[in-house]
This record gives structure tokens, C-alpha cells and sequence, in this order.
């Protein structure tokens, strides 16, 4: 929903407890914009969920602000909670600097499994390019609960580009291809990216496009069941991947459903497999009591990463784990 369908009023006084959002908001704005202008980054999350009744995800990118409100028992009725949600894009839109046609809401639940990143809300295919780090990424605020561009891992890519040259890689739940066109753009060997949803795959082939890369032959795009496509693989296949899958998936379209705390070292282990003697994983979950079971794993190190790849505008809200692991 765009916020410019709300009939939005901007002349009545914020209350007590509005005023307190736009005091919080304005504070984490100023003090996160001024990293984000030092590192030169357009796309970052501003806000997440600070004050408990304004239980709002907000990020910029460019100029249009995606504001995710998490669902909850608040008590108000449908026409109040519309007139008190207007009243918070009004203050939005104060803060940010921005227009009412320019914020985009989306409503999410809190999930003790996530596998939203699938869910398809609308089917407007308003998608619009931005940077990241010299690079382009297709974004879309309309159509899904998420964006296209997860921001919790733009420190995580880089690391990845700066690993990516002369290696042959696998981006494995590639979702829309981000990290595979920061290998691209680090001079990898050959790309593979594997998800079993062809829209993002269509949408990764999309992003490589933007980016204009030559020699299309070494990027490669596979519609497959990640937990079957591990099996087929020969070892020695690869010498660097990046795992990010859902917490929870049970997509008709696979032969068993993917539970990552029951699953992960499975999954890991096969990975391996296919690595090179010196191969890298990195590893990545959204489960918050996730347990990693370091026993299980067949690797030489495993090293947790999750503070070293956190990046400003995730400082002490980063709700995933991540890990390198070499074989």
C-alpha cells in the first residue's frame, strides 16, 4: 500500500505519544544519516521497532521509504488504526523529508519460522534501480514483504566480493542474486545461483543485467530444490558459497520441507563436500534461537561473524547469525 492512498491530514498537532515517536525517530535519523552520507550509502534501515507502540520497520532507499509495521493486538479499531497510522506517515514523512507518495507500507507478522521472503502480496511490478557499493540492484516496494535487497548484509557482500576473484562460486537460496553480483563484480570464475523460486531467479538474471557484466557464459542460473541440488554435486565442484536460506520452507515444489535448526548441518556437510580442500562457506541465518551445531559440521574452523558483519544501521537490532566456515 501506498502511503498516498491514506487520506492523510497534516494539520492536527502530534499527541503525547507521537510526539515521542517523532522525538526517537528524529534522533536515530540524524545520527544514522551522517554514517550512511560517510560511507556513501543510499539504502539503509532507519528505524526498527525503537518504542513499543510504534512497532515499525523503516528504510530509505534513494528517496522512498519502505515502513513495514509489525502486527499486533494494539486494541484499536480498524478506522482508529488507520487514523493513527496516518498520523505516524505523517511524522514519517517530516523527519525523512519526503512526500506521502513516496512511502510505501507493507503490514508483517512476527513469525516463529519465517519463510516470508516468497510471500507475494501484489502484482504491480513497480520495481526501481539503486546502488550499493558502485553497484545496481532492481528493488521493489509494491509487490513483496520484501524489498529485493536484504540491507543486514551489505557489509557480508563486500567481504564476499573482495573473497570472489579467480574462484569459482555458489550462491545457494540465491533469493534475488545480490551476492552473486558482488562475486561477479570481484572478478569470480564462474557464478552459480540456485533457488526454487524462478521468480527471483528471474529477478537475479534482471539484477546481472543492470550491472552490464561480459562474458554472461560464466554466470550460471539453476531452478532447483537447494537440499536436492546438494546431492548431485561432485566434490571439489567449488571453492567459495554463501548460504542464506529461510528458517522454515515447505514449498510444494520439494520432496521434503527445510527446517534450518533441524537441517543445517546437513546441509553444511554436503556443501562441504563439494568445496575445495581449502574452500570457504559463509553461512547465514534469520533464526533467532538458532543453535549452531559446530560437532556435527565437518570443517577445519568455524568462525562466528555475526558483530564483524553487522552493518550501522543494524548496530544492536541485527536479528541473524552468520558464520565462515572452511573446510
Amino acid at each position: 500500500m501506498n502511503s498516498s492512498d491514506l487520506n492523510i491530514d497534516n494539520t492536527n498537532p502530534p499527541t503525547d505519544k507521537l510526539l515521542m515517536f517523532e522525538n526517537r525517530l528524529l534522533k536515530v535519523y540524524k545520527h544514522k544519516c551522517k554514517h550512511a552520507k560517510r560511507l556513501n550509502v543510499s539504502c539503509w534501515r532507519v528505524y526498527d521497532h525503537d518504542l513499543p507502540e510504534f512497532p515499525f520497520c523503516i528504510e530509505l532507499y534513494d528517496d522512498k521509504v519502505y515502513l513495514a509495521e509489525y502486527l499486533r493486538k494494539h486494541g484499536m479499531t480498524d478506522e482508529k488504526h488507520e487514523a493513527w497510522l496516518e498520523e505516524c506517515i505523517v511524522v514519517v514523512c517530516k523527519i525523512l523529508g519526503t512526500a506521502n507518495e513516496n512511502v510505501f507500507i507493507k503490514q508483517r507478522k512476527r513469525m516463529h519460522h519465517r519463510n516470508q521472503q516468497y510471500e507475494k502480496l501484489d502484482a504491480v511490478k513497480d520495481f526501481f534501480t539503486v546502488e550499493e557499493n558502485g553497484l545496481k540492484f532492481l528493488v521493489n516496494l509494491t509487490d513483496y514483504l520484501d524489498t529485493g535487497l536484504f540491507l543486514d548484509h551489505r557489509t557480508t557482500r563486500q567481504i564476499f566480493k573482495q573473497e570472489s576473484e579467480n574462484k569459482r562460486v555458489l550462491n545457494l537460496f540465491c533469493y534475488t542474486g545480490s551476492f552473486s553480483v558482488y562475486a561477479a563484480a570481484g572478478n569470480a570464475k564462474s557464478v552459480t545461483s540456485v533457488d526454487l523460486s524462478k521468480t527471483y531467479l528471474n529477478w537475479a538474471e534482471e539484477n546481472f543485467k543492470e550491472n552490464k557484466f561480459p562474458d554472461i557464459k560464466k554466470y550460471h542460473f539453476i531452478h532447483e530444490d537447494v537440499k536436492q541440488y546438494l546431492k548431485t554435486l561432485q566434490p571439489d565442484s567449488f571453492d567459495l558459497v554463501i548460504m542464506d536460506p529461510p528458517t522454515f520452507s515447505n514449498s510444494k515444489r520439494m520432496k521434503d520441507f527445510l527446517d534450518i535448526q533441524r537441517d543445517h548441518a546437513e546441509l553444511l556437510n554436503d556443501v562441504l563436500k563439494a568445496t575445495n580442500k581449502n574452500g570457504i562457506v559463509y553461512f547465514s541465518t534469520n533464526f533467532t534461537k538458532f543453535i549452531l551445531e559446530k560437532e556435527k559440521i565437518m570443517a577445519t574452523e568455524i568462525k562466528d561473524i555475526t558483530k564483524a558483519t553487522t552493518p550501522f544501521d543494524f548496530e544492536g537490532k541485527l536479528k541473524r547469525w552468520c558464520y565462515k566456515i572452511i573446510k
